[in-house]
């Protein structure tokens, strides 16, 4: 029954795209000029040469540019502009819980607020609804609503999935990836998964191509080591590096919260990831939100709160501050430590950018990429490394380098342009003025403007479709 709805749910759609596809307006040449280029190929700004978009790609960046046709839409840019290449998110949780009773995919407002912040390419880390969100994939790729790509992850795999079994075969596991990897999936996260379970879960995901990440804990209990998920051939690690100053008598958290890294076996865990090519997502900012908030970090550049329905505003209102997790809060500034420890060691080309942050209305996931920059920025890493972690750093761990993550011939046109110097002041990332994806020109303030007042339920009677999934612990960290 499952796999019929999908099929009749997919058929509507795509009947709705053909039809939107009938009527929209061709496609036309987009030419850039004026202004700044950081194209994530070098650590390097440059004069911008001139990059001319056809057909959703780089068709030229500097060259003979009179080959734009006749209508191309221009783009002139200010002296003081720059455009960089799209931004990823690969641990962009579309979910929120705002009633402390279980997430729910924000599909309505989120699309259009990745997009104009700049964010690109997401990648959800761990659908509540997967149906759901392939669906919101569909309708982004037909062009029936601004979005980002958004490359579903499909469900957890580990107990972090409601109704998982804990006791899953090897053989459940192989028809499970199957059935993702058909839907379309780009690949898949664990959380609270036993070693058996990985093992398969990253074998039969690499028969399809897919890549694996998870986030994994110290081997304590029935967990596994991020370092043991590397020698089984995982792709990414959230969070944690592991290794062997991560014991297997206590959680990784409780090993890690005043970590240090000058030692014998920080230096064996980066080279192993090093020697695998395995990369690593620090989701550095996101163990700040439940701390005391750094205020730096911390801060509302655009009013968040205008996105939200005025009856979640008022409930948001009333409701007393968040206690502050002190554990978290020395998580944040050791994960600081940490992210600049391993760039030394060598991880520039290794280290990507995920947020990481299921909202519960106090501050909205799409804007917290800017958040995760000025982070990674702050732990001391040149921003020229932070925007490459950002853009072809993630690119490449996704599968997706040759594709996205840089503004060359031949990829797909994805760019973001920006007030100011990116390099001098990693801050000149947001509030962007415009955005390109695959060709087409959005207009950030417009699509901001497009969904205020659209997130979270209207009244009391809707919050019940606010809590659709049985309640998790409320662990702070995903």
């Amino acid at each position: 029954m499952k796999m019929k709805r999908l099929a009749l749910l997919f058929l509507s759609l795509v009947t709705a795209g053909l039809a939107t596809a009938q009527n929209a307006p061709r496609e036309h040449d987009v030419l850039v000029t004026g202004g700044w280029l950081f194209a994530s190929t070098g650590n390097q700004r440059v004069r911008n040469p001139g990059i001319l978009i056809r057909a959703g790609k780089f068709l030229r960046v500097g060259g003979d540019l009179s080959i734009a046709a006749a209508d191309a839409e221009r783009v002139q840019l200010a002296d003081t502009e720059t455009v960089i290449p799209g931004l990823f998110d690969l641990h962009a949780h579309y979910a929120m819980d705002l009633f402390n009773a279980g997430r729910k995919d924000e599909t309505t407002a989120y699309p259009s607020l990745f997009l104009a912040n700049g964010v690109t390419s997401t990648w959800p880390a761990g659908e509540m609804k997967p149906d759901s969100m392939m669906a919101l994939r569909i309708r982004i790729d037909r062009g029936l609503e601004p979005g980002p790509r958004l490359l579903n992850s499909g469900p957890y795999f580990g107990t972090a999935r409601p109704g998982w079994d804990s006791n899953i075969s090897v053989d459940s596991i192989y028809a499970e990836v199957d059935h993702w990897a058909e839907l379309g999936v780009r690949g898949f996260k664990a959380k609270g998964i036993k070693p058996y379970q990985l093992r398969a879960l990253i074998e039969r995901a690499h028969q399809h191509g897919l890549t694996v990440t998870g986030h994994l804990d110290s081997g304590f209990g029935e967990s596994v080591n991020p370092r043991d998920a590397i020698l089984m051939g995982i792709d990414r690690i959230e969070h944690f590096m592991g290794g062997d100053a991560f014991t297997p008598d206590r959680s990784a958290y409780a090993s890690y919260e005043h970590m240090t890294f000058d030692t014998p076996a920080f230096r064996r865990i980066a080279a192993l990831y090093k020697t695998q090519h395995v990369y690593f997502d620090a989701t550095l900012s996101a163990y700040g939100y439940y701390g005391k908030k750094d205020p730096v970090v911390y801060t509302y550049y655009t009013d968040e709160e205008r996105f939200l329905t005025p009856y979640m505003r008022s409930v948001i209102a009333a409701r007393p501050p968040r206690p502050v997790n002190q554990q978290f809060e020395n998580i944040y500034w050791t994960k600081r430590k940490e992210v600049k420890a391993f760039y030394d060691a060598g991880g520039a080309d290794l280290i990507t950018l995920g947020t990481d942050h299921p909202s519960w209305g106090e501050f909205l996931t799409p804007f917290a990429v800017n958040r995760e920059l000025l982070s990674l920025s702050l732990s001391g890493i040149p921003n020229a490394a932070v925007l490459r972690i950002a853009t072809i750093n993630s690119a490449r761990a996704i599968g997706l380098g040759d594709r996205l993550g840089s503004i060359e011939v031949g990829k797909w046109a994805d760019l973001v342009v920006v007030r100011g110097n990116p390099l001098v002041d990693i801050r000149r990332v947001r509030l962007p003025r415009l955005v390109i994806k695959a060709g087409k020109i959005y207009d950030p303030q417009a699509l901001m403007k497009s969904v205020e007042g659209k997130i979270g339920p209207t009244s009391a009677a809707d919050t019940a479709v606010w809590a659709p999934t049985p309640r998790q612990p409320r662990r702070p960290a995903r």
